[in-house]
């Protein structure tokens, strides 16, 4: 009896939706809170926070030399943003494409580890990649050299590769479970090789995903601060720049210059990247392939089974070499420390170890709060982009969700930090949840947008003409369809406020309110802290977030069967 009365009162509550999402009134209240709720959250205060102190800028005229190095550091940015985005699509494509398409039960753990850079907090995982590549411990002593690609330009590259790659690969494999393989097969019904009908069919239609991760993989590299000053060594970008004229003393640069510079930097990477981002967003999707010729000797060997064995080996080669074994390197101090019989004082209520369990709590809540927050609101925005709600007014939001997350993360959260303080007096934990909410929104609001685009607009039509009523449509059509990469853009948001550094720095007025990431930057940059306890920190935090990964990824599959 109670079971049929939770029923019945679950059925009253999916009928109230029902005719609730067919009052006009109630879909105006729904999207204008998506909207108030990215404007006055995630966009404004940010930016109101530079604004506020643009007048500073006047006084960087007269230092050339340090106007040059900005201006150099802002090109190095864009410059390896574009190198790093391109690579990533050329690589994580193929690997997409294994997960998605491969019925072996190897695809769903390469689906699961290809999450691991997210996992790390960005200080450990810069430091996990500079002792892999640079250190004379790691693949270096094996190869009998001491420095294989030592801190500067290729390093960072590697680097950015490394946190970037996921993004891709979590997109791609959203869109291609999304796609309809029945054009596909069309196509090669009609006497198309498999190669050719995936470059002349296949990807045309996943250009709007195919479009979004390269935006995010160039947000990703333009904003982030902490694990690439690890391994810049003397090269810088614009956050590296940041981060460097944040540690100059007052007789090095005067406060008032270093305030000028910071505006100045942080200012002309927001203008810049929203003229990049809007054009490519404008410009991308009328791009036709280059080449429609068809090559039938050449296309026909690279559809060969060989052909294909070789690219997946390929693509998990570079998995595990270039992303997985550099990222978790840090591990095996981690494991000596555990031999050593460090374990025990690590569940110690003293010392160290309290402010270390305090600041998980701190972390895992800020990050589940952001995630529930950017679902609840950002869904309705993804609805506006994708199905062009506000006609030319969707496209413009579709390029500016992403400036957020361009801004380098120590900037923004300066800015938030004077913008709450000035305009509102609220706690610093909630400071630091809008810090997370901002940086993370994109992630999903993108995601989403490009599964939901990628659903044909004539499977709506048609269920609204038999009588379905919105929330039926979206419960029956889009959910099914997009479940996936709602799931992959929750999990993009979860990681990624589990992995900030440098706002949570910023934005955290006392100790009491350090995330673990911050923490552990403390904690490596600290040469009194012997590196078997950098190690083991950094690892607890990876091994406790995999496993709710993996809780979360079991519970969704169970909810899927």
């Amino acid at each position: 009896m109670r079971g049929m009365s939770e029923s019945r009162s679950i059925g009253l509550v999916i009928k109230k939706l029902d005719e609730f999402s067919s009052n006009r009134l109630m879909k105006l209240f729904l999207y204008a809170s998506s909207l108030i709720f990215f404007f006055a959250l995630v966009l404004l205060p940010p930016l109101i926070g530079i604004i506020e102190n643009i007048s500073y800028i006047n006084t960087i005229i007269y230092e050339q030399s340090l106007l040059s190095r900005a201006n150099s550091a802002i090109l190095q940015s864009f410059i390896m943003a574009f190198l790093v985005s391109i690579l990533d699509l050329v690589a994580a494509l193929p690997l997409a494409w294994f997960i998605a398409r491969s019925k072996s039960k190897v695809a769903h753990l390469i689906d699961t580890l290809v999450d691991i850079p997210f996992l790390m907090p960005t200080a450990a995982l810069g430091y996990s990649i500079l002792l892999f590549w640079s250190d004379k411990y790691g693949l270096s002593s094996l190869l009998g050299v001491k420095s294989l690609i030592p801190p500067g330009f290729f390093l960072v590259l590697l680097l950015h590769f490394v946190f970037s790659y996921p993004v891709i690969v979590r997109v791609m494999v959203g869109e291609l479970l999304n796609y309809r393989e029945i054009y596909e097969v069309a196509a090669r019904t009609l006497g198309a090789r498999p190669w050719t009908a995936v470059r002349t069919v296949t990807l045309p239609l996943l250009k709007p995903g195919i479009i979004t991760s390269f935006l995010l993989s160039l947000a990703r590299s333009l904003s982030e601060t902490g694990a690439t000053v690890m391994v810049a060594g003397s090269w810088e970008n614009g956050p590296v720049f940041l981060f460097n004229l944040i540690e100059m003393s007052e007789a090095e640069v005067p406060s008032i210059l270093k305030n000028g510079m910071l505006v100045y930097v942080s200012s002309f990477l927001i203008a810049s990247s929203i003229a990049v981002f809007f054009l490519i967003s404008l410009l991308a999707p009328t791009i036709r392939l280059p080449i429609r010729r068809v090559f039938p000797s050449l296309e026909g060997k690279m559809s060969s089974l060989k052909a294909v064995k070789l690219r997946d080996s390929f693509s998990l080669l570079i998995l595990f070499l270039i992303v997985i074994i550099p990222s978790i390197f840090i591990a095996f101090p981690m494991f000596e420390s555990i031999l050593g019989g460090a374990l025990g004082s690590a569940f110690s209520p003293f010392g160290p170890w309290k402010d270390y369990w305090r600041g998980m709590l701190i972390s895992y809540g800020v990050s589940l709060l952001a995630t529930l927050l950017n679902m609840v609101f950002g869904l309705p925005m993804a609805v506006i982009i994708a199905r062009r709600k506000l006609g030319r007014v969707s496209t413009i939001l579709k390029a500016i969700i992403n400036i957020p997350i361009i801004v380098p993360s120590i900037a923004l959260g300066v800015s938030l930090r004077l913008f709450w303080g000035k305009y509102a007096s609220i706690p610093d934990f909630w400071t630091l949840l809008s810090s997370h909410i901002t940086i993370t929104y994109t992630y999903f609001v993108a995601s989403m947008a490009a599964a939901i685009e990628s659903v044909p607009q004539e499977l709506e039509d048609v269920a609204s003409t038999l009588g379905a009523r919105p929330f039926s449509v979206f419960c029956r059509i889009i959910f099914p369809l997009t479940r996936y990469s709602m799931f992959s853009g929750a999990i993009l948001v979860f990681t990624r406020a589990l992995a900030e550094t440098g706002a949570a720095k910023a934005v955290a007025k006392s100790r009491e309110f350090w995330t673990l990431p911050v923490l552990l930057v403390n904690w490596i940059k600290d040469e009194n802290v012997p590196i078997t306890q950098k190690a083991l920190g950094a690892g607890i935090y990876m091994v406790s977030s995999f496993i709710f990964l993996l809780a979360l990824r079991l519970f969704f599959m169970k909810r899927k069967e």
